[in-house]
């Protein structure tokens, strides 16, 4: 993690000595070795160590979003049905009945979102190019109402929220972050959001029960997707010729 600047400008501080919420949570007020990081980025999701996005992942011209979303589109078609929302759970090692879950909870309540008319789809189909449409609230805001990355708000999980270890979350600090992120009279966002990072954390936590900057930073361009499904297809092929 790149080295913290001191901010002697009172007009700059990032507390508020009334506020105490805001020295509980600080902010990024160190150089990230990134340019511009407050610019939400189309194409890459960049962090302090991976300054340039993920190495040798190809974006397809996708936003970040839409990357996010992407493996779950099968065929690579732009429409992700549900029976290809399951797939894409069951390809990442999850169990039958959180795939089924996953795929009517995400299909189910996003799906009209992404229509390009004010019809519904009659089988639950999400559009990829409007995945946008279905960012809720509640978040991060890691993604931007475009679909674009902010490395700024991703370092921000971590400054404010990674008290034990600066680049992993245990699942206490998870949950602090979902709590903290909980908008009024929200509750579609807040259930979301909750789920999101519940599924991440029972995918991602490694030995010791952290979920790394590394394994989330994955989950927003969806290159650790691919990974999970290349590590658990390799397993496979070498336990058969055993």
């Amino acid at each position: 993690m790149a080295d913290r600047k001191e901010i002697n400008d009172p007009a700059l501080s990032t507390v508020a000595p009334g506020a105490p919420v805001t020295s509980q949570r600080p902010v990024t007020e160190y150089n990230l070795g990134i340019p511009y990081p407050q610019i939400p980025r189309a194409l890459v999701a960049p962090d302090a160590e991976n300054p340039s996005g993920t190495p040798g992942y190809n974006n397809r011209g996708l936003s970040v979003l839409q990357q996010h979303v992407a493996f779950f589109d099968r065929n690579n078609d732009g429409i992700i049905y549900p029976w290809e929302t399951f797939q894409g759970f069951r390809a990442i090692g999850f169990n039958l009945l959180r795939s089924f879950f996953g795929m009517v909870f995400i299909n189910g309540a996003l799906s009209y979102c992404t229509q390009d008319s004010w019809l519904p789809s009659p089988l639950f189909s999400l559009l990829v190019k409007n995945i946008h449409k279905a960012k809720h609230g509640s978040d991060s805001e890691v993604y931007d109402t475009e679909g674009r990355f902010v490395p700024e708000k991703f370092e921000e999980i971590f400054t404010k929220f990674a008290k034990t270890e600066p680049l992993r979350l245990s699942s206490e600090e998870v949950s602090a972050l979902v709590q903290a992120n909980r908008n009024a009279y929200d509750p579609f966002g807040s259930t979301a959001a909750n789920l999101e990072w519940s599924l991440a954390y029972s995918l991602l936590k490694d030995k010791d029960g952290f979920l790394t900057k590394e394994a989330i930073r994955g989950v927003y361009d969806g290159s650790i997707f691919y990974e999970i499904e290349r590590k658990r297809q390799q397993s496979k092929m070498e336990g058969s010729s055993a």
